[in-house]
């Protein structure tokens, strides 16, 4: 079992060291504890093979810092003589060579039996810290909490997230859309700043700028009264009234009437692809942005498949989603319209 460490006065979970010990990974078994277990946190693959004197020496070492790490990484140990497939998918040419593993996919390595030392400053590069660890559990608490309707109590689990770690994206993202979706636009617009001045601008920021203008919009511009009817009689008169349009655009926007919106933001884009600095194009591509289905943590392998192409049975084929096949369908329109 787990055991609890205390840290900033929070407990984070460890790995008590009578119970740590490296897990033997197969073709069989590789997917599932390799593949799908570093979507949730970093695993280090070591290679070795019986006869290598290194590797006895290497092993302890990371075994030792598996336990001291806390659980912030995972251990795994492949017998490359054995399963000879999968050296040959990671393209193994010596032993002892370690592959930390993130998100499904190879991060990066090392190969020899290095130091203690060393391997701790290979780990600590790529291993999120205490801090972060804390942050990513309030994360996930939001989440159950949204899940349940208690919208009050998740913004307050990632208000902590923020306040704990100020470089989570992720708890930024999700309190900022939460401010947004509850009213709070004031907070939301303070708690969107840091993200907007980042360099590169990440797309979900953007998208979020847009829907807070269109929401501020609902909110403060006289024509947030009109009946659709007055815009669509403006509309009717002038094909052309651009303003109108994304007047119209923007409270559907607010109501959460996506695909109405982009509507009416695609017959601004077909007549004029460059109005008011393509604002109709980055709006649509905001609202996409927000419908788009959120991704598991990593990138999951095709199934049936590892992520080095070898072949695994008993994987069934995810259904499609129609939040998803919505989105593509209006990335096509928006596509068409701009060509």
């Amino acid at each position: 079992m787990r055991g609890k460490y205390a840290l900033h006065g929070r407990f984070i979970d460890f790995i008590p060291a009578d119970l740590t010990t490296m897990i033997d990974v197969t073709v069989e078994n590789f997917e599932a504890e390799v593949i799908l277990a570093s979507n949730e946190l970093p695993v280090l693959v070591d290679f070795w093979a019986p006869w290598c004197g290194p590797c006895k020496s290497l092993g302890p070492v990371l075994e030792k810092l598996e336990v001291e790490y806390a659980g912030r990484f995972k251990l795994v140990k492949i017998n490359s003589d054995d399963e000879q497939q999968l050296s040959q998918a990671f393209g193994i040419r010596s032993i002892p060579t370690c592959v930390l593993m993130k998100d499904g996919k190879p991060a990066d390595g090392f190969m020899g039996a290095l130091p203690e030392g060393k391997v701790k400053e290979f780990l600590d590069k790529h291993l999120p810290g205490a801090d972060e660890l804390i942050a990513e559990e309030d994360v996930n608490a939001a989440e159950a909490l949204l899940a349940e309707g208690n919208a009050d109590a998740a913004l307050e689990k990632l208000q902590e997230a923020l306040a704990v770690n100020p470089a989570n994206d992720d708890a930024r993202y999700e309190y900022v859309k939460l401010l947004m979706a509850v009213g709070e636009l004031d907070k939301a617009q303070a708690a969107l700043a840091p993200a907007l001045a980042q360099i590169p601008l990440q797309l979900r920021f953007e998208a979020l700028h847009h829907w807070g203008q269109a929401l501020q919009f609902a909110h403060t511009d006289e024509r947030a009264q009109w009946q659709m009817a007055q815009f669509d009689a403006l509309i009717e008169k002038n094909k052309r009234d651009f303003d109108t349009r994304l007047a119209k655009a923007r409270l559907l926007m607010a109501a959460a009437e996506w695909t109405d919106a982009m509507d009416e933001l695609l017959e601004i884009v077909m007549r004029d692809k460059t109005w008011s600095e393509e604002a109709a194009r980055k709006n649509i591509v905001a609202i996409l942005e927000l419908l788009t289905p959120a991704k598991p943590k990593g990138e999951q392998p095709v199934p049936g498949k590892s992520a080095g192409g070898i072949e695994l049975t008993g994987k069934a084929a995810a259904l499609n989603d129609p939040q998803a096949e919505l989105v593509s369908k209006y990335r096509r329109k928006l596509s068409m319209a701009l060509n």
